[in-house]
């Protein structure tokens, strides 16, 4: 029997794998000024337009190292790019639900309220607060808070800029404002404005307010002449 000629075998070209993430570029997400304008994370991408719009969820206790601001989730949104630095803006706020439900107790009354709040460059938030009684209380006693709560966000938002407004509600000073007004309808256990959402950004541009300029001080060479002029009439 014949055999059938051998074919020669190729020689196998060694191909050369490129893992495509190390093609990639890392960003440095930097936070906005209000909270310190710091590094936070880090994201890889292969364009730096592909980091503009992701978001980063963080504490509040890792920004401010308060460690009783643990239970305070920041979301970022990232809206520009400039080399390897990807700045963020604040994009909203939420509680965890384990701290939501260790304040709920029963034989309590939970009052709870949603309102749309403008600052004073006109950016639009969605606030969420939560009040809780130490006993329960009567249904007009619920409409009272509730309208408290509206009156005070919305008119103290319209007289601060957007930065200004995030910090006071993040750092619990709005929360404060509405407990000192609710009190006085019915005894408040706490209150707490415990999520955020950022529907348009700022679109009136205000400007900066100085301080007012000290009064003028008279140069001191005509202070003396007018004292030489004295003693010479004299």
């Amino acid at each position: 029997m014949s055999r059938r000629p051998q074919k020669k075998k190729k020689e196998k070209e060694s191909r050369r794998v490129i893992d495509k993430f190390t093609l990639k570029s890392w960003y440095k997400i930097i936070t906005p000024e209000m909270f310190g304008a710091e590094e936070i994370a880090e994201t890889p991408s292969a364009d730096p337009e592909y980091v503009i719009g992701r978001t980063l969820q963080t504490t509040l206790m890792e920004l401010t190292g308060d460690y009783k601001k643990m239970h305070v989730k920041i979301t970022f949104k990232v809206d520009s790019v400039k080399g390897d630095n990807a700045f963020s803006r604040f994009n909203g706020h939420e509680y965890t639900r384990d701290y939501l439900r260790s304040m709920i107790r029963r034989r309590r009354t939970r009052i709870d309220g949603i309102f749309n709040i403008t600052s004073k460059d006109g950016a639009r938030l969605r606030a969420s607060i939560i009040a809780l009684t130490p006993f329960r209380c009567k249904t007009s006693h619920e409409r009272g808070i509730r309208k408290e709560m509206e009156d005070v966000i919305n008119k103290r938002a319209a007289k601060m800029p957007f930065d200004k407004l995030v910090r006071e509600i993040v750092m619990g000073k709005m929360a404060t404002e509405i407990y000192k007004r609710a009190k006085k309808i019915h005894p408040i256990q706490n209150v707490d404005v415990w999520k955020t959402r950022v529907l348009n950004l700022p679109t009136i541009k205000l400007e900066e307010e100085q301080p007012p300029k000290p009064p003028a001080e008279k140069p001191e060479k005509e202070e003396k002449k007018t004292e030489e002029a004295v003693k010479v009439e004299a």
